[in-house]
């Protein structure tokens, strides 16, 4: 467990809130891991819809940079704890609903494909770098983007690199309602509470149907993290990282 990770229980709404401010929400292994475990027990603990949070200003600005420096030089690719939350999201048994502040970098967009609702601030900032890295996008990305937002976004958001703004992300598809940063808690607690409030077995039947088989999704994941890990090793990747750390000095 780890105190960078809070999680409460409203009732039927679980909150699991990322609650690292100094790194903008940046996400460790352990963070990984405690959100995983939070959504994986939901439907155990009687709750009926996961909402995913961060804080004013951020969401998550991804993966924190030192893990994910030491993956690119030891090779271990994603991580253990990073694929268990991907697959966590892929097969989660209740509803998720996210509420996002501010920045939402790399797999704090990507997360967002996972979930049933989303609430942005319209301060909010979608990027997802990844290319640009010499990499490859993950959490299903590759697979959930284009079935949501059509080829040409997908492509302009996980190949090209482009930040999306919330109203961009709102009429691509990947959000459903855009508010006042101060609003953006209350507003996704309200949805979560009205999703809740649904009779369990044909919400949760009506959702399976909507989203397909969960194994195709958690296929994805691995065979993204497959290649993610092969393109860390790349002389491309790593002309890249340099070039990023250069710049962040």
């Amino acid at each position: 467990m780890t105190d960078l990770v809070t999680i409460t229980d409203d009732g039927p709404v679980r909150s699991v809130r990322m609650n690292r401010p100094d790194k903008k929400n940046a996400l460790t292994s352990a963070m990984y891991g405690a959100m995983a475990d939070a959504i994986d027990s939901a439907a155990e603990a009687d709750i009926r819809c996961v909402l995913i949070a961060g804080l004013p200003g951020a969401f998550s600005a991804g993966n924190d940079l030192q893990e994910f420096l030491q993956a690119a030089t030891s090779g271990e690719g994603l991580g253990s704890n990073v694929i268990r939350f991907l697959h966590a999201l892929a097969r989660s048994e209740r509803p998720l609903v996210a509420a996002v502040q501010g920045v939402a970098v790399g797999v704090g967009t990507t997360m967002l494909l996972h979930c049933d609702h989303v609430v942005a601030g319209n301060d909010a900032r979608f990027a997802t770098p990844f290319v640009n890295l010499g990499l490859v996008p993950e959490a299903a990305s590759s697979l959930l983007a284009p079935q949501l937002m059509g080829h040409r976004r997908a492509f302009e958001l996980l190949v090209m690199g482009r930040p999306f703004d919330a109203a961009t992300a709102q009429a691509c598809g990947l959000v459903n309602t855009v508010v006042t940063p101060g609003d953006v808690d209350a507003t996704a607690l309200k949805a979560a509470r009205e999703i809740a409030a649904l009779p369990l077995e044909a919400m949760i039947a009506s959702r399976s149907l909507m989203r397909g088989s969960p194994d195709d999704i958690a296929d994805r994941i691995d065979d993204e993290a497959r290649l993610f890990k092969a393109r860390l090793q790349s002389a491309e990747a790593q002309t890249a990282f340099a070039d990023f750390l250069a710049r962040k000095r």
